[in-house]
């Protein structure tokens, strides 16, 4: 977990979410569609401020909770510039991590910056840190932190469950000196042989009602079992707080959740098959309007050497659009001062480069921003449906200069009406998709002849018969512009790519 201390920064952060790794927590950094009027509160699968508007958290992950027990890249660049490039990126809010003898153990919080980095031998990462961030390294290791395995299950070798809470109610009392602490997720990552679902009510009720009662004003974030992937129990058996409005459950989803799977099939029967089972473990709690799902770890190896990580990453895309999760992504950081024993590890998951001056990948940032739109907003009135493109992360538009049908920024996009008949009609208007022919641009009609509909286990291809009577899915070529070709992918072939025909109707109300 982690706080940060709003009065060094030029940009002050707004929302924090605190995470304890033995916990995390979140801070907000830029704005939320909407200015955030006191304390967050859920209200069924959305969370909203206390004037009942929704607040979606587009969060980066930022690590403290590795053998330094500092925020990473403090000796790369000052704080502030790191902030406002949190900001600059489009993210509203920082997801950070703690480890819990930070406030168990006091020798170890008592402890200098300085101190600690000595002693790990990590010279030039201080001499970086004085550099960067000169308030830093006299500062004890807590209050540093108020700035910025045998370990998986309660009852595990190292994990006390008592210490564990007494390390929450620490935590959430420090929280209550900084109102940009929005939430404190109570555990990351629960595994192991220890882990059974008994244990989970009990140990999770009981940290949740230790930080509410401390902190009644932060969100209580639970994690699931088996690496935070399964919460599917709770289909079966509630959650006992005394509280309301303040839980969230989080979920993580990387393509190594699902060993090598994502490289060995037909990527639209991989889709579909591992989206239905995310559905089942964790997304039914949003679609089903129990509670919010926040999608608080997922992430990419930014190089785009990764097969199975660039066959997940339009799959997820896809979901987290359509779903409209809170989510953050793994991770900020492009090194790390210390990790698996190794000095200035680069962090190839990471949005910025090994010396957090520069963005890592681009067309990757530029696909993550759609995710940061809130398309769904309260209350839920005159919804219609935009064509959001994953491979791309762009949506489909229809505006000058030519009018033509493109691909663009999923904030300019062109709403649809779609119902029943699966007729695609553009709102506001009497023009339909008709779908001409292969290798041809749909165009916009006053007569509904093409009916659309989702043909493929990823349900991600829109299908419909070309006026020339061959049937043809909707594409993207080379320009951006839409086009209609014969469908592809459809099942059996393992090394094909479908994703230029993957299109997800997105529900919205704000774009």
């Amino acid at each position: 977990m982690a706080l940060i201390l709003t009065k060094e920064l030029h940009s002050p952060l707004t929302l924090l979410l605190l995470v304890s790794y033995s916990c995390i927590g979140l801070v907000q950094v830029g704005p939320i569609a909407v200015q955030a009027q006191g304390p967050l509160f859920t209200d069924s699968r959305w969370i909203v401020d206390g004037a009942g508007r929704r607040v979606k958290l587009a969060c980066v992950n930022w690590p403290s909770h590795l053998q330094p027990m500092l925020a990473e890249g403090l000796s790369k660049q000052p704080a502030d510039v790191i902030m406002k490039k949190i900001k600059s990126m489009g993210f509203n809010c920082v997801r950070f991590t703690w480890p819990l003898e930070l406030v168990t153990n006091g020798s170890l919080a008592s402890r200098t910056v300085n101190q600690s980095f000595q002693g790990l031998g990590l010279s030039q990462a201080l001499a970086g840190i004085a550099a960067n961030n000169s308030w830093a390294p006299d500062l004890t290791l807590i209050d540093a932190f108020k700035w910025s395995d045998g370990n998986g299950f309660f009852g595990d070798k190292f994990f006390d469950p008592n210490l564990w809470v007494n390390g929450l109610i620490k935590m959430a009392r420090l929280a209550t000196s900084f109102p940009n602490v929005i939430g404190m997720s109570l555990r990351n990552e629960l595994r192991g042989p220890r882990s059974n679902v008994d244990d989970w009510y009990k140990y999770m009720q009981q940290g949740a009602e230790a930080v509410h009662t401390t902190n009644p004003n932060v969100l209580v974030i639970l994690s699931g079992l088996n690496y935070d992937t399964d919460l599917s129990f709770l289909q079966n058996r509630s959650i006992h707080v005394s509280f309301a409005r303040k839980l969230v459950f989080e979920v993580h989803w990387y393509s190594f959740s699902d060993g090598r799977r994502w490289t060995a099939g037909n990527l639209n029967d991989l889709c579909g098959n591992i989206s239905s089972r995310v559905m089942a473990r964790a997304g039914f709690l949003a679609r089903k309007n129990l509670s919010p799902l926040f999608l608080s770890e997922f992430g990419v190896d930014g190089r785009g050497t990764n097969a199975g990580d660039n066959r997940y990453l339009p799959c997820i895309l896809a979901m987290a659009a359509t779903e409209d999760w809170d989510f953050a992504i793994w991770a900020l950081q492009g090194s790390y001062y210390l990790r698996e024993g190794v000095m200035d590890m680069e962090e190839f998951y990471g949005l910025l480069d090994d010396n957090w001056s520069n963005v890592r990948n681009l067309t990757l940032l530029t696909r993550l921003s759609s995710l940061q739109i809130p398309y769904r907003g309260l209350p839920l009135k005159r919804m219609h449906m935009i064509l959001f493109h994953p491979q791309t992360g762009l949506c489909v538009t229809n505006g000058p200069p030519t009018r033509s049908l493109r691909l663009s920024s999923c904030r300019a996009a062109q709403a649809w009406m779609y119902g029943p008949q699966r007729f695609l009609q553009a709102e506001g208007t009497k023009s339909f998709l008709q779908a001409v022919g292969p290798q041809k641009p749909p165009r916009l009609a006053p007569s509904s002849t093409s009916q659309w509909d989702m043909v493929s286990n990823s349900g991600l291809h829109l299908s419909a018969k070309a006026m020339d009577g061959s049937t043809v899915c909707l594409d993207v070529d080379g320009k951006g512009l839409l086009i209609t070709n014969a469908c592809k992918c459809l099942q059996g072939d393992k090394s094909c790519d479908p994703t230029s025909q993957w299109f997800g109707l997105v529900q919205s109300n704000t774009v």
